[in-house]
């Protein structure tokens, strides 16, 4: 009873995460990303193919996770499934202990966990699923344990039939995801969510930070942390001939307050020149904007078809946001962080329409233009 139970609440775990993630591949490919990022495992060249990556490691999780909820393959499920939390638990313990990526991804848009919390839960699956491989391992065959058989027992036909359900399912929703948008958007930015009021939720309730400085005395060495207002206080940090000085680099901004949380937060859109036009957008009965976080990427022609089609929009404010001030031709340019545009927008290029600062509609461009 408990190892069956044990059996299916880590299933369902391997399930429900592989499900979150495969419903937003693309998003989670932006997590790929940033691992193979120079300032994480510094493997820039794998950067291209994060999308295949993340296939892969969905994959495995949905497959195996499903297989270990039908007791198929028992022993090389479990197996696999152990080789697996081993590799997630060393990339969230490197990202917890040199804090270099502050969101695994683990259950994508779904659910946030901190470096930490997403090591321990690593951690407690592991052992979860040793506890399981010990609880089963008298009824492991010895005969074709690790291998696939084209022999199958005539008992578990069905559970065959299912898995093969299961992962047609699972290639149609992840196939909507990379070609269109996530059939369940779990975003900040889902359709109907209005930004205006979320950032009025997040001017009232801000989250605070305080900048601390790392000083070190030229005389003896030492080093010190100390918070920006003790340093103003203090004026032996700071007297002319003091010993104090601030190391370049090393300080840090600690948030001493949590405010309201939300990815919103970063819409900030300025025009070529850094003039900050967000207000001017979530402010008008309709707006349209077209997107893009890479836009060297985007064929010249897709992108004279869709400014093309917004232009045709009569009274409404019209931008396209991009990481390049001379991305679009016959619209106004404006710019956003490129990170900021991937939470948005997981199609390159993305059109958004606000009506109100309210959002309407999110559409790929490449069906936008249909």
């Amino acid at each position: 009873m408990i190892k069956g139970l044990l059996r299916f609440v880590i299933a369902v775990i391997f399930i429900l995460s592989g499900f979150v993630k495969a419903v937003d591949l693309v998003g989670f490919s932006f997590k790929m990303e940033e691992y193979f990022s120079p300032t994480v495992f510094n493997m820039p060249f794998l950067e291209k193919f994060a999308l295949l990556f993340s296939i892969i490691v969905v994959v495995l999780e949905l497959l195996l996770g499903f297989m270990l909820l039908l007791k198929l393959k028992l022993k090389f499920t479990l197996s696999a499934l152990i080789a697996l939390c081993i590799f997630f638990g060393f990339l969230t313990f490197y990202s917890a202990y040199f804090n270099v990526v502050t969101d695994c991804g683990c259950f994508g848009d779904a659910i946030k966990f901190t470096p930490w919390q997403s090591f321990i839960k690593d951690v407690v699956l592991l052992v979860g699923l040793i506890i399981v491989f010990i609880l089963y391992r008298k009824e492991f065959k010895k005969k074709d344990s690790y291998t696939f058989s084209s022999k199958k027992e005539p008992s578990n036909t069905f559970k065959y039939i299912l898995l093969v359900i299961f992962s047609l399912g699972m290639i149609y929703i992840m196939a909507q995801g990379i070609m269109h948008e996530p059939l369940i958007d779990f975003r900040d930015y889902k359709v109907g969510t209005d930004i205006k009021s979320e950032k009025e939720k997040i001017n009232k309730n801000p989250s605070e930070y305080k900048t601390f400085y790392s000083l070190k005395n030229q005389k003896t060495g030492e080093i010190l942390k100390v918070n920006q207002d003790d340093y103003i206080k203090e004026t032996k940090y700071w007297a002319e001939g003091s010993p104090w000085k601030i190391e370049e680099g090393k300080n840090e901004s600690v948030l001493i307050k949590e405010g309201y949380k939300s990815e919103i937060v970063k819409f900030k859109i300025e025009d070529p020149t850094g003039l900050e036009v967000t207000d001017e957008v979530i402010n008008a009965p309709k707006a349209i904007l077209v997107f893009s976080y890479h836009p060297k990427e985007v064929s010249a022609d897709l992108l004279q078809k869709v400014e093309a089609k917004v232009k045709a929009q009569k009274g409404a404010v019209i931008y396209g946001v991009s990481t390049d001030p001379n991305t679009f031709k016959t619209i106004k340019n404006a710019m956003m962080d490129g990170t900021a545009i991937k939470t948005i927008a997981r199609s390159n290029p993305f059109v958004l329409i606000l009506e109100k600062g309210k959002i309407v509609d999110k559409i790929p461009a490449k069906d936008y233009v249909k």
